[in-house]
């Protein structure tokens, strides 16, 4: 029993603390397209959320909702911490993600400038902005993932 307080009470051996180096961010990646794109997908749909707050609060869940989601990807893979779960398809995640939140932001979008208020007005064309943010990076996930594998799998 003294041993286990004795344990406790130490400081984290080096083991330990190199169970944490998962966590590291990978700042190549953030300076690469895709970080760059996650990043300004992160910082249209903050800026989005904040109108929507403004103005309709209706719609700011699905800003909030895909503010964690592109929250989650970057940190996923700024920390390459998605190699873990190499059961999953990625590319096809994301490439999922991309195309609905390019649909619901293109729906939203359009129904907030429905009500003429000047923060709308702002979500709207911060929406369409951030509609073809997403639609370009569905593009290039699609053409660097997921196209090729099609035209190895004809061969």
């Amino acid at each position: 029993m003294l041993s286990a307080w004795n344990r406790r009470d130490r400081p984290p051996e080096e083991g330990a603390a190199a169970g944490l180096q998962g966590f590291t961010v990978d700042k190549t990646f953030l300076s690469s397209l895709k970080g760059i794109l996650l990043e300004t997908e992160l910082a249209l749909t903050f800026i989005i959320f904040v109108c929507f707050t403004a103005s309709i609060s209706a719609y700011m869940a699905a800003a909030l909702l895909e503010f964690f989601i592109t929250l989650a990807f970057l940190f996923l893979y700024a920390t390459q911490y998605y190699q873990r779960f190499d059961r999953l398809n990625w590319p096809c995640l994301d490439f999922l993600r991309c195309v609905s939140a390019s649909i619901i932001f293109l729906v939203v979008s359009f129904a907030a400038v429905t009500s003429r208020d000047g923060a709308a007005i702002a979500a709207f064309v911060f929406g369409i902005i951030l509609v073809s943010v997403f639609a370009y990076d569905a593009f290039k996930i699609y053409r660097t993932e997921m196209a090729p594998r099609a035209t190895q799998g004809d061969q």
